[in-house]
């Protein structure tokens, strides 16, 4: 008699079989994973994954620190960390700056953060937004906002302003948290690169405005940030902050000692400088960042650049729409520090 043999339902053989097996995790791209299974369902990448997030899970929170901050300290003194030709510093920026920020941003303005979702995953974008608060405490918790609630942990180019460059200690670090000049030829370069990129058209005017003057847009200047956008292709996100204007209330500017000291303005708030040095501790408003849906530019082609009404009609579109936004925020919040 033949010897009996196991015909598999499937119709193939065993080894068949068990080679076919596919991982089914689903990679970062949003596929799925189509390596072969090597044990517990995953492909060695992701079962590598797995093991490495396991083990992270079992470490204390305070060894986890603790090892961060040793690794942090080793490269900075064998220098193994890149610097961009901008002079931004990823590193510092990430474990350093953005550290001391962090607590000022969750705890004491208790920052509410919308839309994360218009800001796309990767490649250039111009984030423009509503400029507030005395000092630009605005831009800073802004860049925080994205870099830790964004998916993609993507970091805020911002464009400054001169002074920013012209002083000492915040001239170095403005450079190296990835502030460049808020000017159209760097601006264009950061776009064209692939980088998220943030301007506040409305300038000193905007951040220096009166209390009384709260939340109304100022002009925004001659629309080289959308000359910028235009001829890089890349959307423009408008952004409405709300929360910042409250932090330091102007009641008074002292022009002719702001001239002395080459400042652009020189505030009277109701703590300084009666306070003295207390004085500039802001107020703890509440804040709420929002940021609206992409302006495609690409479209319209970067010939349009060169066309002054156009560039005019597509800035004032933007400025309409974070003015709006604004409204519509004032409205839903309870309170100004609650």
């Amino acid at each position: 008699m033949p010897e009996a043999r196991v015909i598999p339902l499937d119709g193939g053989s065993p080894a068949r079989s068990r080679r076919a097996e596919r991982c089914g995790d689903i990679g970062p791209d949003g596929k799925r994973c189509r390596r072969n299974v090597v044990a517990e369902g995953h492909c060695d990448v992701h079962l590598a994954e797995l093991q490495e997030a396991q083990a992270q899970a079992v470490v204390p929170d305070w060894e986890q620190k603790l090892a961060g901050t040793l690794a942090f300290l080793r490269r900075r003194v064998t220098g193994d960390y890149p610097i961009d030709d901008y002079g931004f510093d990823a590193d510092l920026t990430e474990n350093v700056l953005l550290a001391l920020l962090r607590p000022i941003y969750e705890k004491y303005f208790r920052i509410e953060v919308r839309g994360l979702d218009n800001i796309p995953m990767e490649g250039g974008a111009l984030v423009v937004a509503n400029h507030s608060g005395t000092i630009p405490i605005d831009a800073l918790m802004t860049q925080v906002a994205i870099y830790d609630h964004h998916p993609a942990k993507r970091h805020l180019r911002m464009l400054a302003a001169d002074l920013v460059f012209r002083t000492p200690i915040i001239a170095p670090l403005g450079r190296k948290s990835g502030s460049t000049l808020a000017c159209n030829e760097d601006a264009e370069r950061l776009l064209t690169s692939g980088e998220l990129a943030g301007v506040w058209p409305e300038g000193f005017k905007g951040v220096g405005k009166p209390f009384a003057e709260r939340y109304k847009l100022q002009r925004f200047g001659r629309g080289g940030f959308v000359s910028a956008a235009l001829r890089a292709g890349v959307p423009i996100i408008p952004c409405a902050i709300v929360g910042a204007e409250e932090i330091y209330p102007i009641i008074g500017n002292v022009k002719v000692l702001a001239r002395l000291l080459g400042l652009p303005y020189l505030p009277v708030t109701p703590t300084f400088p009666w306070l003295g040095p207390l004085g500039l501790v802001p107020l703890p408003s509440k804040w709420i960042i929002e940021f609206g849906e992409p302006i495609a530019t690409d479209e319209i082609g970067p010939a349009a650049a060169d066309d002054p009404m156009l560039v005019f009609n597509l800035t004032d579109q933007v400025r309409e729409v974070i003015q709006q936004t604004l409204y519509k925020l004032l409205l839903q919040r309870r309170s100004v520090f609650f």
